[in-house]
Parts: C-alpha cells; structure tokens; sequence
C-alpha cells in the first residue's frame, strides 16, 4: 500500500514538473517572440528615418555650387562680422561659413543673416546637436561639422539647416553614405592625405562629391578643385587675422578677387 501510495506521488510531482517544464518553455517561447518583435520593430524604424531627403541633398548641392571658394571664418570681434562679409562678398564671395569658435559666432550669424540676405551664411564647427538646434535658431542656411558622429547625422537629416557633414575617413563617409549623405567635407585636408586621398575616394564612390578644409592655401586651391570629386574648397587664409585685426577691408576684397582669379 505503502508503495502504491509513493508510486503515485511520483507520478502526480512528474506531472507537475511536466507542467511546469512547460509552462517554462512556453514562456521562452512568447520571451523570444516578443524580442524578435522590438528587433524587428527597431530595424524598420532605422530604415524609415535612414535616408536624406533629396531636398536637404538639393540645398547643399546649391549652397556648394554657389562660389568654389568657402572662406571659414572665426569672429573676435562682433563689430567685425558685417564689414568683413561685405569685404568678402565685394571680392566675388557667395558662401559664408561662420564658425562656433567663439561666443560671438551665432550673433555674427543673425547679423550677417540681414546684412547680407543674397549670400548662403551657414556655421561651421558645429560639433553637437545642441549647438546645430542654435544655428538653426540664429538663422544659419547649412551647418558644417569638423566630423561625425551618429547623433549629428540623425539629426541632419530632417533639420531646418542641411547638413554638410566633415570626415578624414572612408568609414567615417560610409557611416553618412548608408543613410543617404554624398557632399560631404574633408577635414583636415592637408593632414589625412589631399589630392591624393580625395581621388583614392573616388574609385569606390564615384557619386560623392567634396568640400575639402584644412591647410589649404591659394596656391594649392586650385590642385583641389581640379579633381572631378570635388566642388569647392574652405580655407581660413580668405579670413587673414592680422587684416581683420587691422580692418583692412580692402585688402581682404583683394586677396579674394585674387584667388578666385587664380582657379578662374
């Protein structure tokens, strides 16, 4: 009797051990199903925010088709901001990339923005969403960065100021490449490799075009823009310090007819 009764004491805690077995892989299961959902659910988010819109790539093409030569410009100065745009512009000048070096970087941005409403007045050294949310805010037409990151191209593509983004790397470009970016800035020019980098790139990606910066002078601008992959170049020796120190106006119109004279 004894016996029987163990016997079935082992089949009544087999069966509740079965029950349980399955109830757990019941629940691995539905545990599975559920995380194949959220990946599959995060995978087509990234795919429906991936690509820039042809009119953020159409803003950019016409910004960079405006004037071959983007002079980068830091303020020390907010009394500086106006007459310096309007020297430049005098010396054949379209495109105006103000920095965020300084404090005064997004007040030079408004003033130039009214000064000079037939200009494209954009900021470059945007390093921080945070800081493209202020240019945008200051009026600026396009921001530029010094590199990349995943928050900065996220954020690029749906933004007021389209996004011209800077990299040293092919990884770096291919990280814009996938989610629809093909203008892209090459930063620093002079130290990741130039002319000879630039056309290395365009082997494997013959639709990307450049705005290269970085040690660039007016004597090796015009090597830049004689590659096929690239249509302007940035360079801070448009902006000399010592002439902006000096407000020599004149002398910064000069240098710049002269250097846009010289890839003519």
């Amino acid at each position: 009797m004894v016996q029987q009764i163990d016997t079935r004491c082992d089949l009544v805690m087999f069966g509740a051990l079965g029950d349980l077995a399955r109830w757990c892989v019941v629940g691995i299961l539905e545990s599975l199903k559920s995380l194949s959902s959220l990946l599959l659910n995060s995978m087509e988010e990234k795919t429906h925010m991936s690509q820039l819109s042809v009119h953020h790539r159409h803003q950019i093409q016409a910004m960079l088709a405006a004037c071959p030569l983007v002079p980068v410009i830091t303020i020390q100065h907010p009394d500086h901001a106006v007459p310096l745009g309007r020297a430049l512009v005098a010396g054949g000048i379209r495109i105006l990339e103000v920095t965020l070096r300084t404090e005064y970087g997004l007040g030079a941005i408004r003033q130039l923005r009214k000064a000079l409403p037939d200009v494209w007045v954009g900021a470059g050294t945007v390093t921080q969403v945070g800081q493209y949310r202020e240019a945008e805010a200051a009026g600026a037409q396009f921001v530029i960065t010094p590199g990349v990151t995943e928050q900065l191209l996220a954020y690029g593509l749906n933004a007021q100021a389209p996004l011209l983004p800077g990299i040293s790397t092919i990884s770096e470009m291919m990280m814009g490449y996938a989610i629809g970016y093909r203008e892209f800035k090459l930063f620093p020019a002079e130290v990741v490799g130039g002319v000879k980098a630039l056309q290395a790139f365009s082997g494997p990606f013959a639709d990307v075009t450049f705005c290269p910066t970085g040690g660039i002078r007016r004597e090796t601008a015009k090597d830049y823009l004689a590659l096929d992959n690239v249509v302007a170049v940035g360079g801070t020796w448009l902006t000399p310090k010592d002439r902006i120190e000096a407000e020599d106006w004149r002398a910064i119109t000069d240098l710049v007819a002269g250097s846009l004279n010289d890839i003519a």
